[in-house]
């Protein structure tokens, strides 16, 4: 029976250094007192909130290199350094005139942050859009594998196209209740960029989107960046962002429309764009900055394959500081990912300890989650190994913090063979596996394993679960929801007095044991037949 006593406040386990065989036990090197150590270390007010390109990514790295090098650890990018440079621009908007309405019968200038939020990421230093007209769209999907296109042979070009959050609502199509890529915000860019369109609004509704308008809408002139590519002019539309529904259904009234009829339409596979002879215009001024930005990236060499490779990841990066605020002016981002990174750091001490692994692990901290999964990205377009030569990226961001917990929420759960591997290793640990309570918002495109998993690696993420022990039915999503309202992307996400990292540490050895389990191996997870990402690996990997 394990000891649990309080760490800085925390509750934490007191000798959980068990044996790696040991079902019960927390993993050999997993500890609490130096996973909270590094989670404060790394969410404290002196790195900043680790925005990249401040002094607090220069401190991140630092400190990540100096404790992946006391573990003994390789540098892993095979030139011999720790890192792997990531190009970056940083674009600001700068204050300007908001958007201009016309149509209905007069004009209307909606305000930045409270109408609507939008930037550019055509790396210039000003853009502008006149007069273009919106068209609502729904849910702006193309998916010829759901017999679905919202777009038809409709000419977009130039418009200013509007969308609705997350997948058209069908239980036989798009997954049923969980979002596929065709509901995130980032394909609806995509596909109005493909379209031609001048501009894409996503209309931001709390529920379906996950998370409140503050996160999107509440620093309208705050720095974003991407990466640095050769066509960004060309592969963005002019203008993105979003608009709160409010804003969306003044359009709608103002084309003499109603806007909860035009959303029942577009779950139709009938629907077909809605022009509404109303128009936008906008100028954006940008400010530019490049950056080197860097993943930090450790090594343990296999003893057998070393180029076959077991990748672990987590983002170092959050929000940096924004001097606008009042008071707080630090996103430390505690939980998000400060836990996950510190994590990372505990899973890497675990391997040292145990026996050398057949296979190499990569232990991999990546940068610019926040700003688009950028990190991850330029990772899986710019391999430090080949993704051929990747058996499985694991990925971790924002672990449990509320006490232990039986089961473990994964993710995607159906994508790959990785869940049989996890059945096994959950079995072993007298855990149980539940698929994604909230899989309408679309998490398995949401954090740095999609990066791996759309260039065919296969991808894992799990969750911290929702059956807490000793907790009353339901506490886990009271929990969850909580979070969200409260401290995703606000300057609350700080380590809090009364966390429980428990169930952190039960969490970090199941993802330890699955890792030790797949280095230890010969076996090459699949993806699943219905996966979008199989036919990729089946051409890295013919016959495998």
């Amino acid at each position: 029976m394990h000891r649990w006593g309080a760490v800085g406040g925390v509750l934490a386990c007191i000798g959980c250094g068990g044996a790696s065989d040991d079902p019960g036990s927390v993993a050999a090197g997993i500890g609490g007192g130096t996973l909270l150590a590094g989670i404060e270390r790394l969410a404290s007010d002196e790195f900043g909130g680790r925005s990249p390109g401040s002094e607090g990514e220069a401190l991140t790295v630092a400190y990540l290199m100096e404790q992946f090098a006391a573990l003994g650890l390789e540098p892993g990018n095979p030139d011999g350094t720790w890192v792997q440079d990531v190009p970056l621009v940083g674009i600001t908007p700068l204050p300007g005139d908001g958007l201009v309405v016309a149509g209905g019968g007069g004009t209307r200038t909606l305000e930045p942050g409270a109408d609507y939020v939008a930037a550019t990421k055509h790396v210039v230093d000003a853009v502008s859009v006149s007069d273009a007209e919106f068209v609502f769209v729904g849910y702006g999907a193309r998916a010829p594998e759901y017999d679905w296109d919202d777009f038809g042979d409709t000419d977009l070009g130039g418009k200013i196209l509007l969308f609705l959050v997350n997948d058209p609502p069908l239980d036989d199509a798009f997954g049923g209740p969980a979002m596929t890529y065709y509901g995130r915000w980032t394909y609806k860019h995509e596909i109005a960029a493909e379209l031609g369109a001048a501009g894409s609004l996503v209309i931001h509704e709390t529920g379906p989107a996950g998370y409140p308008w503050e996160v999107v809408g509440g620093t309208p002139y705050a720095e974003s960046f991407d990466l640095i590519a050769a066509d960004d002019n060309l592969s963005r539309a002019t203008v993105e962002g979003w608009v709160q529904r409010a804003t969306a259904e003044m359009l709608f009234e103002r084309a003499g429309l109603d806007f909860e009829a035009a959303k029942e339409q577009a779950a139709d596979r009938a629907f077909q764009p809605i022009p509404l002879g109303v128009t936008g215009s906008v100028e954006i001024r940008n400010e530019l900055r490049t950056i080197d930005s860097q993943n930090v990236a450790a090594r343990l060499p296999g003893t057998d394959a070393p180029d076959e490779v077991v990748m672990y990841v987590a983002h170092w990066d959050h929000l940096g500081r924004d001097e606008s605020l009042a008071g707080d002016q630090i996103y430390n981002g505690a939980a998000d990912n400060a836990t996950g990174t510190a994590g990372l750091i505990e899973i890497a001490r675990a391997f040292t300890e145990g026996e050398p692994p057949r296979r190499s692990v990569l232990f991999l901290a990546v940068t610019a989650e926040e700003q688009g999964l950028l990190g991850s990205r330029y990772y899986g377009e710019q391999p430090l190994y080949p993704a051929a030569q990747t058996v499985a990226a694991m990925n971790m961001d924002v672990l449990n913090q509320w006490g232990r917990t039986r089961d473990l929420t994964i993710v995607g759960m159906g994508q790959s063979e990785l869940d049989d591997v996890a059945g096994e290793i959950a079995v072993r640990l007298g855990r149980v596996l539940t698929p994604d309570p909230e899989p309408e918002k679309g998490f398995y495109y949401r954090s740095d394993h999609f990066s791996f998993a759309r260039v065919g690696i296969p991808a894992f993420y799990a969750d911290p679960g929702v059956d807490y022990l000793d907790k009353p039915a339901g506490y886990g999503i009271e929990k969850r929801n909580e979070y969200t309202a409260n401290d995703y992307h606000a300057v609350s996400d700080e380590v809090k007095p009364d966390w429980d990292l428990s169930g952190a540490l039960d969490d970090l050895t199941f993802m330890y044991h699955m890792g030790a389990r797949l280095a230890a191996t010969g076996e090459w997870p699949a993806w699943s037949a219905t996966s979008e990402f199989r036919a990729i690996r089946e051409e890295q990997r013919p016959g495998g």
